[in-house]
């Protein structure tokens, strides 16, 4: 007889994530602003190389960029803790707390008993967004190859569908890894011993995600920073993480630029906005190159090999 102890202790999980993680169930990276206009530029910027329907669903994939945070809604949780608790790791990286070792493991699940054994944490405390924008990356992949298979126009079209949700999903996880904060233990006020004087108010993330990318950024100000050509991102699992790391090196910088300018719906410091434009950007073009590596590819199930990897795109244009 099948014993319900494995279910019993699996809810028990997701309620104690869901208590840690507090207030962080119902964040917005970036706000639904931010998310939003970092997808349009990255539909924008798509190559003509791209499958038609791809370029043509550019105003579905700016839609969904910000459709995991609908799921956090404070109400769904308070129904029940079940998806938020299961699914807030996969929007940060805390990588203070993160073991070396622990990025030597195949899959998110080794990645878990890794971080647990060395360190003893509980999943929030780690994060795993790493992991998770290397899956969807991976749907996606499949899911083009599928598209380049399909026996009729019929199929076809069921796995547009399919391809749309999820690069737009793709799309809310990458965007939130070029902000610095979700990829930190500093992600609410600096804590810990704090020399600089950094700001400590639990109210930070939401003053810049939300107040100011609001208030202050506008899709116009990302589009002239988009001209590079996409990339082929040859190594995802490395790739992705590296532009997680890199995205961390600029917490410092965030926090500096906020003593001397707090990041609100007011602020207009241009110092403040190049910044957030900076990142705004990086997650877009990221965005733009694993939609791009993930089309060139994938690999037809009937082995037919994937097109070259070019793109077309005029001269990059550097950031301020």
């Amino acid at each position: 007889m099948r014993t319900k102890r494995p279910f019993v202790l699996i809810s028990a999980i997701v309620v104690t994530i869901a208590a840690v993680l507090g207030d962080l169930r119902v964040l917005n990276a970036w706000g639904a602003h931010g998310h939003t206009i970092s997808g349009a530029a990255a539909a924008r910027a798509l190559p003509r190389e791209m499958p038609k329907f791809f370029r043509n669903a550019a105003d579905q994939l700016t839609y969904l960029t910000p459709e995991p945070d609908r799921w956090r809604k404070r109400g769904e949780a308070d129904r029940d803790p079940a998806m938020n608790g299961a699914f807030a790791p996969d929007h940060f990286i805390n990588f203070e707390r993160i073991p070396e070792s622990a990025w030597q493991a195949e899959d998110r699940f080794a990645f878990m008993a890794d971080v647990r054994a060395k360190t003893g944490m509980v999943l929030p405390e780690a994060g795993l967004s790493p992991f998770h924008i290397l899956e969807l990356f991976q749907r996606l992949r499949v899911a083009f190859g599928e598209w380049r298979a399909a026996p009729d126009g019929q199929t076809r079209r069921w796995i547009e569908q399919r391809i749309v949700n999820d690069a737009g999903l793709l799309g809310h996880y990458v965007t939130d890894g070029a902000n610095p904060l979700h990829t930190t233990i500093h992600h609410h006020g600096w804590i810990g011993e704090n020399p600089k004087k950094y700001a400590t108010d639990r109210e930070i993330h939401a003053r810049f995600e939300g107040l100011y990318v609001q208030a202050q950024v506008k899709l116009g100000d990302l589009m002239p920073h988009m001209s590079r050509p996409p990339r082929v991102v040859t190594e995802p699992r490395r790739d992705i993480l590296a532009f997680l790391r890199e995205s961390h090196t600029y917490v410092d910088e965030f926090y500096t630029i906020d003593q001397r300018a707090p990041f609100n719906e007011l602020t207009t410091a241009a110092e403040n906005k190049q910044f957030t434009v900076a990142r705004l950007v990086f997650g877009a073009q990221m965005l733009r190159d694993l939609w791009w590596t993930a089309w060139v590819t994938s690999v037809d199930p009937r082995n037919a090999a994937p097109p070259p990897p070019r793109a077309t795109g005029t001269r990059p244009v550097a950031l301020p």
